[in-house]
């Protein structure tokens, strides 16, 4: 059964830093990203790490940095220079493929979440 954990969320000033972690289970993926969740928005793409690419959103390029240990089957985002805007639940996602998409529906499994929020 394959399964995404995330944790490390919870609640940081404006400017503080925040490091998610999520490990897979089950199975192995190719890629591996980062989607978050707004009150009274629609999940939006943060940072993603394929094979041949890594990719982030223009909204936290410069400050969010995803990362991967193999080994462990886990992935990162190390968020630096947070603001109110990134507070949101953030989903861990793997896909078979090997190429990183900010696509959702490209994803084949999901965590269940882990909130973030920023108070300014």
């Amino acid at each position: 059964q394959v399964q995404l954990v995330e944790s490390g969320g919870g609640l940081v000033q404006a400017g503080g830093s925040l490091r998610l972690s999520c490990v897979a289970s089950g199975r192995t993926f190719n890629t591996m990203g980062w989607f978050r969740q707004a009150p009274g928005k629609e999940r939006e793409f943060v940072a993603a790490k394929g094979v041949p690419n890594t990719i982030y959103s223009d909204s936290v390029k410069g400050r969010f940095t995803i990362s991967s240990d193999n080994a462990k089957n886990t992935i990162y985002l190390q968020m630096n220079s947070l603001k109110a805007e990134d507070t949101a639940i953030y989903y861990c996602a793997a896909a078979v493929s090997a190429f990183a998409s900010i696509r959702s529906a490209l994803y084949n499994y999901w965590g269940q979440g882990t909130q973030v929020t920023v108070s300014s």
